[in-house]
């Protein structure tokens, strides 16, 4: 579902991304864990068309986003570390606009009212402004949006940033209904305990590499930690 092929991105001199290959297929989170600056944040915004590579190819169910970046946004949702949301209106206000951009059919209050319940949200706040939600309640009007659009791959830029144990974990019991809806999902992260609890597949990056790919089920706690501050050491 989603693809890197010698994936490589230059910024002037800087090389941020060097000949990055893996894959994500329908059911799997793959965890991209590295330092500021490893090219997780560039390796997500190659897949979603917003840079273009210098060589290689980032491609979404084979379709590449330089060359057919509507096609390929109908396939993706993208949730950043704050979900970018409209202050003033509601969540169920946030996900209608939302949804109808997106060019969902069935907008109707009973399914979006479902969505958002499904997403962790409770029904006493869907009329609430967004104004006055806590970063995970915006983070699940994120979710509620990747419900609504049946997305088929989720990429996530440190989604659980800054959020309190009990809310990041509510928010990665959502990300694996998400994949045993089905969906792919990259996920760009510092926590590795969490990474290793949802984790299909691990990617440690460092400089711009992918220097080392993990089962996540077959590898403990400890042993992530010790393999990345390894990893982390080189250069």
């Amino acid at each position: 579902m989603l693809s890197a092929k010698a994936l490589t991105k230059d910024h002037g001199t800087h090389r941020a991304l060097d000949d990055l290959n893996f894959t994500v297929g329908q059911g799997e989170i793959y965890c991209l864990l590295g330092a500021n600056g490893a090219g997780k944040s560039t390796t997500i915004k190659l897949f979603l068309g917003f840079l273009k590579p210098t060589s290689g190819c980032a491609e979404v169910d084979g379709f590449d986003p330089q060359r057919e970046p509507q096609v390929v946004r109908r396939r993706l949702l993208y949730i950043p570390e704050t979900v970018a949301l409209y202050d003033e209106l509601t969540g169920y206000e946030n996900l209608d606009y939302f949804a109808r951009l997106a060019g969902v059919q069935d907008r109707s209050p009973a399914r979006l009212r479902d969505c958002l319940s499904t997403a962790g949200l409770l029904p006493d706040t869907f009329n609430r402004r967004v104004g006055h939600y806590s970063k995970g309640m915006r983070q699940k009007v994120g979710i509620a949006l990747a419900i609504i659009k049946e997305a088929k791959a989720l990429l996530l830029d440190e989604p659980t940033s800054g959020l309190d144990p009990e809310a990041s974990a509510e928010f990665h019991d959502l990300l694996l209904r998400q994949r045993d809806r089905g969906a792919a999902i990259l996920m760009a992260t510092h926590d590795l305990f969490r990474a290793r609890e949802v984790a299909t597949t691990i990617g440690l990056m460092q400089a711009g590499r992918l220097r080392r790919t993990l089962d996540a089920s077959t590898i403990t706690a400890n042993d992530l930690e010790n393999l990345y501050l390894e990893e982390m050491g080189r250069r």
